[in-house]
């Protein structure tokens, strides 16, 4: 029997406001659930930049002040998938987001952080109930104003 191994992802949980951006996934496991822009871990690629990267290719917008928010165990049990995934924050530099795999996605936008819409892609639904490590990501993140604020980052540019 083959032995089997999770895959590494990188989500990136771009904030502007109290909102955050999603699209509608397709073609590719757990369809037609929202998720964050991300995709796979490439070999020698850091998070950070895996996130930018994924973010420009998939919503041709820039981000900025890129830090790790939490990490996720999400199992694809349809799909038969094991994925850890590397949650990164990230705030929105500049671009106006689009579909641009559009064989990848078929909504975009940006969502109030309290009313996502449903349903939610696997490693956003655990993050977002509290099955991350650190365990209060999601709530700290959005009760933790200096956390969300770029103040401190424009201090040491």
């Amino acid at each position: 029997m083959k032995k089997l191994f999770p895959k590494v992802g990188v989500g990136v949980i771009i904030r502007k406001g109290k909102k955050i951006l999603l699209l509608k996934r397709i073609g590719a496991h757990d369809a037609n659930t929202w998720c964050p822009p991300g995709g796979h871990l490439e070999w020698e690629e850091s998070p950070e930049h895996c996130a930018k990267r994924e973010v420009k290719e998939e919503t041709g917008c820039q981000i900025k002040n890129v830090r790790l928010l939490a990490v996720t165990n999400d199992k694809f049990k349809k799909d038969k998938k094991h994925y850890i995934t590397i949650l990164m924050l990230a705030s929105h530099k500049s671009g106006k987001p689009r579909i641009c795999e559009k064989d990848r996605a078929a909504d975009i936008g940006w969502f109030p952080y309290n009313k996502l819409p449903k349903p939610l892609f696997v490693s956003l639904f655990n993050l977002s109930n509290n099955n991350s490590y650190p365990k209060n990501a999601w709530k700290k993140l959005f009760q933790n104003h200096d956390f969300l604020s770029d103040r401190r980052n424009k201090k040491q540019a």
